[in-house]
């Protein structure tokens, strides 16, 4: 991939100064020519857009960077743009100056604990925003967090992992992980189902990493690195550095639990864990780059530095009729046609009160909103808002048409999803288990695809929870149906029998 210094992208970002590369793409400092302003300019690499799935990864890319421009959060990079340019997909993202860990680890060894104590809880405050929406950054490491002038905590790269994951298998046709295998938890390497858990795996790994200097587990080759996340006790860090607190040591050894069940529950406990050993207020050394500066001083102001106030929001003007039904479900065929899924989000919500009351909560024009509803949340990445509307659709339905109707089957396997997306992979497998004996026996339209999806989720879910047993005897059935329906050349199951070659291979 070859990008020349001064290449204009999408008639707009000025590209400057290459600052970063590896095997997702390159990462330049550029100048956005209509706002006058420095940006860095995320490119991804053609040879991974391009092909068969490029429509599909373009529309996964751009989902993802809309769901994660939804979220605020201080210690988050703020995206500014996203599209595609020919092959190309970029995202255009503020420019932030500091450094990130690993060089901060390097210029600072050994690593004050204090430091690494304030570096997570940062971390913390952030996974706890993201995970809430909710999001798993997926691909957690020292390059993606950055320690910027005044000692505050950046993270970059959130979606944009899992926009070059496929849905079956978190491995590539090398057999090789993407993203970062010191970083991955045993589940997402496996090719199981990720969520809240996963980051706090790579976060115990980044801990380690600046506690001792060095990964806790590391190898010449991918499956090596692999193997020893799944069998090998990480050393605790006080036999490498006596001075590093004992409950530090603990929190250290609870994130890198193979099990994510014995995992904290949340980035919320593991913050309230390290606050306790966070420094008291106090007065900083003035030096940049210092990331305990942020709890010694709350939002005290720079030295010698002056700060721009902030701008005030512009007044809201009151609706005051009520919306037209019509009217409005017009403008949300209009937006999701034009791609702008979160506005449509905003006005079937402000609609579907005014539609109950002027036809009735069940008739079959609120139904038929409530559908779309719970449908765009989903598109959206809303799921903790479309888990309960799945839910009643769910019920209602079923009990107007049975147990087995097709429609309520499917917002079940919808609500299933949402649990899946939220970070609860027991109920998640619960309820495809649950849901599996009416897609096999057939009465969903007789179409056996509908089975071997579930059936491969089943399998993802119970390698997100450390059963790999069960786990290859689900996919190694599945894989035998799979072929005899559409030959072993089918993608399910070239997929699916690389995940099993792997698992083969660790349990060997």
């Amino acid at each position: 991939m070859t990008v020349a210094t001064g290449r204009v992208v999408a008639g707009r970002y000025e590209l400057s100064t290459l600052i970063g590369q590896g095997g997702m793409g390159q990462v330049w400092t550029a100048y956005d020519q209509r706002l006058d302003r420095r940006v860095a300019v995320k490119l991804l690499r053609p040879d991974k857009v391009a092909g068969e799935q490029a429509d599909e990864l373009r529309r996964r890319f751009e989902r993802e960077c809309r769901v994660t421009a939804q979220v605020d959060h201080p210690g988050l990079v703020t995206v500014h743009d996203a599209g595609s340019v020919g092959d190309e997909l970029f995202l255009v993202m503020q420019y932030v100056d500091g450094v990130d860990v690993a060089a901060h680890l390097a210029a600072h060894d050994p690593y004050p604990w204090q430091w690494t104590v304030a570096v997570a809880a940062q971390l913390c405050a952030v996974l706890s925003a993201v995970h809430a929406v909710p999001i798993v950054h997926r691909d957690l490491k020292p390059r993606n967090v950055m320690v910027k002038q005044d000692g505050t905590v950046t993270v970059l790269d959130l979606g944009v992992a899992s926009v070059m994951e496929t849905d079956t298998t978190r491995l590539t046709h090398t057999g090789s992980p993407i993203g970062s295998p010191a970083y991955m938890a045993p589940e997402q390497a496996m090719g199981g189902a990720v969520g809240p858990y996963t980051d706090l795996y790579a976060m115990g790994v980044l801990l380690h990493e600046l506690l001792s200097g060095d990964v806790p587990f590391s190898g010449s080759t991918a499956l090596g690195v692999l193997h020893r996340h799944l069998y090998e006790p990480p050393v605790p860090v006080r036999r490498l550095r006596p001075e590093v607190p004992e409950a530090l040591e603990a929190l250290v050894l609870r994130l890198l639990a193979k099990d994510p069940q014995h995992r904290p529950a949340s980035a919320q406990e593991v913050y309230e864990h390290l606050a306790l050993l966070l420094p008291a207020r106090g007065t900083p050394t003035g030096a940049p780059l210092d990331p305990t500066r942020p709890f010694l001083r709350p939002h005290a102001p720079w030295p010698d530095r002056a700060r721009t106030p902030a701008p005030q929001p512009a007044p809201v003007t009151p609706v005051a009729e009520k919306p037209d039904v019509a009217g409005a479900v017009d403008e949300v065929k209009r937006l999701l046609d034009e791609g702008r899924i979160t506005q449509a989000v905003d006005i079937l919500g402000a609609i579907l009160p005014v539609a109950a009351e002027q036809h009735g909560g069940h008739s079959p024009v609120v139904r038929t909103l409530r559908k779309q509803y719970a449908a765009t949340l989903m598109d959206d990445g809303q799921y903790r808002r479309a888990l309960p509307e799945l839910r009643l659709l769910a019920d209602e339905r079923a009990a107007e048409a049975g147990q087995s109707d097709p429609q309520s089957l499917r917002f079940r396997y919808e609500a299933a999803q949402c649990l899946e997306q939220l970070g609860q992979p027991a109920a998640a497998l619960a309820e495809y288990r649950a849901l599996l004996p009416y897609y096999e026996n057939q009465y969903v339209a007789g179409d056996p695809r509908l089975s071997h999806d579930v059936r491969r989720r089943i399998g993802h879910l119970l390698l997100a929870l450390g059963d790999r047993p069960a786990a290859h005897d689900t996919l190694a059935r599945l894989v035998l149906d799979v072929e005899r329906l559409n030959g072993p050349g089918h993608p399910l199951a070239m997929d699916i029998r690389r995940t099993l070659q792997w698992l083969g291979q660790v349990r060997g």
